[in-house]
């Protein structure tokens, strides 16, 4: 019998990275995610409550790993983000598409980038010159180093961190690696 392998984060976070939260924190959280996924789209309340929970405490980084095999608009949707992010509105975006997850065929990111108030001719060049595919590659290349298999994956402190029997376990990895340490204001 295999003895079953532990995962960690192959690629540290960069600052090219979407995060939110401050760079110091004790606790940072990385998921690979794709937007057509249902499971990412039942995750992405989980994580505000958790970024509101411990706000200021910890470190968010969200990365593509869209599973185009199964969800064929995953990979557009993953190159709509990077543009909107190109253009200061990443989590806009992100928030868009994962409320719009059954509509992100060309025309609905192209209305969603409108709706944000992208510059369009940037957001048509991004697209049609797939600036952001390498990026979006190297996230799925980074996220297979590491061991994502599907979607949502997460990591907490580079730990591979198993929510199959749902989010509490992501709060709870979270609150023992924080255990008493004090509020920002308070160090």
């Amino acid at each position: 019998m295999r003895a079953r392998q532990a995962f960690h984060l192959s690629v540290p976070e960069t600052a090219s990275d979407h995060t939110i939260g401050p760079p110091e924190s004790l606790v940072t959280v990385v998921e690979y995610g794709d937007f057509e996924c249902p499971n990412c789209k039942q995750a992405a309340p989980a994580v505000k409550l958790l970024l509101n929970r411990f706000a200021g405490r910890i470190r968010f980084v969200y990365r593509h790993f869209p599973l185009e095999e199964v969800h064929p608009h995953a990979l557009q949707a993953a190159e709509t983000a990077e543009s909107a992010g190109a253009q200061g509105k990443f989590w806009q975006m992100h928030d868009l598409l994962f409320d719009s997850q059954s509509q992100l065929k060309a025309d609905h990111l192209r209305s969603y980038a409108e709706r944000l108030q992208l510059d369009m001719a940037d957001y048509a060049a991004d697209m049609k010159d797939h600036v952001y595919l390498q990026r979006i590659r190297e996230h799925q290349q980074g996220g297979l180093e590491s061991g994502v298999g599907h979607t949502p994956t997460f990591f907490v402190n580079r730990g591979l961190q198993d929510v199959s029997f749902g989010l509490a376990r992501l709060f709870e990895a979270v609150e023992a690696l924080l255990g008493s340490s004090p509020l920002p204001s308070q160090r």
